[in-house]
């Protein structure tokens, strides 16, 4: 018979299972958008915030050709995101461990998302004002995604960032005289946000217009959101 710190440590891990892979396909997505900022929105990241910071660094240091202001507007853009997210999404409650109100916030980012790639296809060519805008409203989508996640627990798939993933992948390992527990998950969350890359890459070559792999991408996070209910109703009836 189960202790009840082991019925919870057993309730955690399956409930971890009913949300990775809705994040996995988020992580997936934000490659996908990563891809169309930086390639199609003049060498800016509209999620990996660690990239442009070393852009900021490299601009300000005289750097040809790294674009100081796009950067920083990706930064703030993603900071305020982040921040009104956590502003609204503070002291929410549910019967499961992701609130309501997170799935509205990612719902919402995901027809901003949408709504962007039209406003940008519908335009054709982005002049600097309106890539501006893209870029910094984007960011601001992936700053206010982060927040809401988080509340899922799973620590190893930020769905924005891998950095910390693989550092835990490398700590935890056999190799290090870890336990190497939840390695599948960190190898999941790196192969999704290099897959995203890549496969954003390759929409961008066949399709030669940047809106139309972010309106690919915002559909998934669509898709993401409505899995994410499903984890949350799986959580809820095991729960009982």
């Amino acid at each position: 018979m189960m202790t009840d710190a082991a019925r919870a440590t057993f309730d955690k891990k399956q409930a971890d299972r009913f949300y990775l892979p809705a994040l996995l396909l988020l992580t997936l997505a934000t490659g996908v958008v990563d891809a169309v900022s930086y390639l199609a929105l003049d060498r800016v990241f509209t999620g990996n915030m660690t990239g442009n910071v070393l852009f900021i660094g490299f601009a300000l240091a005289g750097e040809g050709g790294i674009p100081l202001l796009n950067n920083l507007l990706a930064l703030v853009g993603f900071l305020l995101g982040a921040l009104l997210a956590a502003r609204l999404l503070r002291g929410r409650w549910h019967g499961s461990r992701l609130p309501t109100a997170n799935l509205i916030v990612l719902v919402g980012g995901a027809v901003a998302t949408v709504a962007l790639a039209a406003f940008w296809y519908t335009l054709g060519t982005l002049a600097e004002g309106e890539l501006l805008l893209v870029t910094t409203l984007l960011a601001a989508v992936m700053g206010a995604q982060a927040a809401s996640v988080r509340a899922t627990g799973i620590a190893d798939v930020s769905t924005i960032v891998v950095t910390s993933t693989l550092a835990n992948l490398a700590i935890d390992s056999r190799l290090a005289g870890g336990g190497g527990e939840k390695w599948p998950r960190r190898v999941l969350a790196v192969l999704a946000m290099g897959g995203g890359g890549a496969l954003g890459a390759l929409l961008l070559r066949v399709t030669t217009h940047g809106a139309l792999p972010l309106l690919f991408a915002g559909v998934l996070m669509l898709a993401c959101v409505f899995l994410l209910h499903l984890a949350r109703s799986r959580e809820i009836a095991v729960q009982g």
